[in-house]
């Protein structure tokens, strides 16, 4: 993996979460509509990030020599940021279901 991998890649699944978001959240649809479209894609980031963490954990698990000692870092670094943006993914859903809850409701 180069020094920058795991970086550039979170940053380009950060980069694509966020195209996406914005994307959804100003196309012209019904709230209820626009909610349940995001929920799904954000569903969709949260596996890729879960199976970027789990193959970063299988890297980390290889016989580490000297040359990948410096890797190591990146892939503790690239884990931690993924389970960030995982944290996060979970808040943003959790804040647009809520309104999908009220609209069952009435």
């Amino acid at each position: 993996m180069a020094k920058n991998g795991g970086n550039s890649f979170l940053g380009f699944v950060a980069g694509a979460a966020a195209g996406a978001l914005l994307g959804v959240l100003f196309a012209p649809d019904k709230g209820r509509n626009t909610r349940e479209r995001l929920s799904y894609k954000l569903d969709k980031y949260r596996e890729d990030l879960e199976d970027l963490v789990e193959d970063l954990m299988e890297e980390r698990n290889i016989a580490v020599t000297a040359a990948k000692s410096e890797g190591q870092k990146v892939i503790d670094d690239a884990i931690k940021r993924a389970e960030e943006l995982m944290g996060e993914v979970d808040a943003i859903k959790e804040s647009i279901a809520e309104p999908i809850l009220e609209d069952d409701n009435e």
